[in-house]
């Protein structure tokens, strides 16, 4: 017979889930029906739940992802040059468990953060760590690193973050350091870890936007020829919800 005892014991072993269980179902007229091994595959059940719950949450606080995007929400058609089953495809994370790359290119606004931000939500639902950034940010946080002495200590955590997100990828040109630091991450990362690169400059352009022949080299080498690249299409999103949602107002106030 379970009593408070064994429920507090639970809680000690920091069964929270299994605890909560017992007290609510097992000790009450709802567990009474059920056998000794229905109540105890339930009770690690609930356990097994809970834990997957706090581990999503935590993969996702980490991630920092800066949307509540996820890959059921892109908005897939001709015109944006969006296919669903590519989509469909990239949600599965296959090329984050091959060790692939993802390449977003496309003007301003037209939905590449969004896309990177999803991305990065379907790995984290798949158990794998992420880490959504925008490049400038990253090439700062790398610059302090150096300065203070943790700069080897930051470039391991990197290497250990199964999906990385970089975003606004060369939106300005990068001083030498930065060229090198980045060439360092993501020398570390290949062939060992998945990322995923949003640009408003095409690829067949990074080369003389890199602006050192050798770095260049080395960095379009290890981002775009195991790459899916999208190239995106259209109007602004940002755009066409503003327009939208003025017209909403305008038909609201009349």
């Amino acid at each position: 017979m379970i009593n408070e005892q064994t429920i507090e014991k639970l809680r000690t072993m920091r069964l929270h889930a299994m605890a909560e269980f017992v007290q609510t179902t097992l000790l009450t007229s709802a567990g009474s029906d059920l056998s000794s091994a229905e109540q105890i595959g339930m009770m690690v059940d609930h356990e097994w739940t809970a834990r997957e719950n706090r581990r999503l949450h935590l993969l996702l606080k980490n991630a920092k992802i800066p949307a509540n995007a996820c890959t059921e929400d892109i908005w897939c058609e001709p015109t944006r040059g969006l296919d669903k089953s590519v989509i469909r495809s990239l949600a599965t994370c296959q090329w984050v468990r091959a060790k692939q790359n993802v390449i977003v290119v496309g003007k301003t606004g037209v939905g590449k953060t969004f896309i990177g931000a999803s991305l990065a939500q379907a790995a984290c639902r798949a158990g794998f760590r992420a880490l959504c950034t925008r490049t400038p940010r990253l090439l700062h946080e790398i610059a302090i690193a150096r300065a203070d002495g943790s700069y080897s200590a930051l470039l391991q955590r990197l290497a250990k973050i199964e999906v990385l997100v970089l975003d606004d990828f060369l939106i300005s040109p990068m001083k030498e350091v930065e060229r090198r630091d980045l060439l360092e991450v993501l020398e570390d990362r290949y062939d060992r870890a998945a990322t995923v690169i949003t640009s408003q400059v095409l690829t067949k352009d990074w080369f003389e936007m890199i602006d050192d022949p050798t770095v260049a080299d080395a960095i379009c080498d290890r981002l775009v020829h195991n790459a899916h690249v999208l190239s995106l299409k259209g109007p602004s999103i940002r755009q066409r919800k503003a327009l939208k949602k003025a017209e909403e107002e305008r038909t609201t106030n009349t």
